[in-house]
């Protein structure tokens, strides 16, 4: 029997049999994670997690973009708000840290989380690939943990990175917010399956999905915490260490110069190429 869904205005929700796809439907924006899709997202996650009949859950973006990341623009009233009083909880710290809550719960779903990347993946959405359990993307994507290059650091996002490609590459990637090509992401151990074309995406997909089929969901929902409990998974105090430093970062000179040459789509003053 098919699930009904909660409402919501930033996914797209369509259940195929056992598999639920999940479309980030916010196209305007290359379906930036802004607030209100974090929570719809959580929502719908809540509702299937403990049912066995819904045995993967398949992510995509519309508009050709899988996910731009976070919600820059958005940020703005962060960047301008007052750091609270000593020894009160920081609103920004908690926000963020929230967003590593959510990435930790789609981590330890137990169905099989499925992303299928097109177009692009920053950020926020490079996170989302590395919680996931099958990743599959063309061959022309980018991607980029950029945030560095906006004045903040990957607060919520780096642990999840290091947990999916080690640290040598994480740093790099990390530190310098190189962009990469879905031909360079495989190796990296970031993407499983790279593809041609989008018949050949869906192809694979098709392949995938009957796989998953093969395998007791109960199995999997233990086999996953099994993985799961031999890695090092991201604990709260590391989530709230790096919210705390994203929270002190976006409130900097930094995080207000790299947020304003966003929005006025320019280049940051620390670059040696800005003007």
């Amino acid at each position: 029997m098919m699930k009904e869904f909660p409402k919501c205005s930033s996914l797209l929700l369509k259940q195929i049999g056992p598999h639920l796809h999940i479309t980030l439907n916010r196209p305007d924006t290359r379906n930036a994670l802004s607030e209100e899709m974090v929570q719809e997202l959580l929502l719908v996650l809540e509702h299937i997690e403990g049912d066995r009949g819904v045995r993967s859950i398949i992510l995509r973006g519309a508009g050709g973009t899988f996910c731009a990341g976070g919600d820059i623009k958005r940020f703005k009233a962060n960047v301008d708000s007052q750091p609270p009083p000593t020894g009160k909880p920081d609103p920004v710290a908690t926000r963020n840290q929230r967003f590593g809550e959510f990435l930790s719960r789609v981590n330890q779903l137990p169905q099989v989380v499925v992303s299928v990347v097109e177009g692009a993946a920053y950020g926020g959405g490079l996170g989302l690939i590395c919680v996931s359990d099958v990743t599959l993307c063309l061959d022309d994507c980018r991607f980029a943990l950029s945030e560095t290059s906006l004045g903040v650091p990957p607060a919520q996002i780096a642990p999840f990175v290091v947990q999916r490609i080690g640290l040598t590459e994480a740093r790099r990637l990390a530190l310098t917010g190189a962009r990469f090509s879905g031909t360079e992401a495989g190796p990296l151990g970031l993407i499983n399956f790279v593809c041609a074309d989008v018949d050949s995406l869906e192809q694979r997909l098709e392949q995938v999905l009957h796989d998953v089929g093969r395998c007791a969901p109960g199995a999997v929902a233990a086999t996953k915490q099994i993985l799961l409990g031999s890695s090092n998974q991201p604990g709260s105090e590391v989530l709230a260490q790096a919210a705390r430093a994203f929270a002190t970062a976006l409130r900097g000179p930094e995080g207000h110069e790299g947020v304003a040459a966003f929005i006025e789509k320019r280049r940051p003053a620390w670059r040696p190429d800005h003007g």
